[in-house]
């Protein structure tokens, strides 16, 4: 599960580029967390620090927005919506993400400038992130 304590989440699709990043890491064997949750969050979170990803990422008492993502899911899991059972609150659309994000508190995480937001989105600027950390 991905548990933002803040809304950082822009659109679903940094998070899918962290999940694909979480399952490659997977099939070669070199997850740097224990889990698959816990790698989903620390490729989402943009730093190469598991308990600095973990603390901006992670759940914690005072966390009033979360995104749950679960993998391996079956089918009867799907179907009787277990994830919602385990949370207490408002499921919203996904479409809905973009207007709940905090833009400026992701681009200081992120350290996403004015400028590249002109030429870019919010969200594809992550993604980039998340794709080149390893690389740089």
């Amino acid at each position: 599960y991905l548990h933002p304590n803040w809304k950082q989440i822009p659109d679903v699709f940094p998070l899918l580029a962290a999940a694909h990043k979480t399952l490659v890491a997977k099939s070669l064997e070199s997850l740097t967390t224990h889990t698959l949750h816990s790698e989903l969050v620390y490729n989402y979170s943009g730093s190469k620090h598991i308990a600095e990803s973990l603390k901006r990422c992670g759940i914690s008492e005072s966390s009033t927005y979360v995104l749950a993502a679960r993998f391996n899911a079956s089918s009867d899991e799907i179907e009787q919506k277990a994830v919602e059972k385990l949370i207490n609150g408002k499921e919203i659309d996904l479409e809905e993400l973009g207007g709940r994000a905090e833009q400026a508190q992701i681009q200081k995480h992120y350290k996403i400038t004015s400028v590249e937001l002109g030429i870019s989105s919010l969200a594809d600027a992550i993604t980039c992130r998340i794709a080149s950390r390893d690389a740089l």
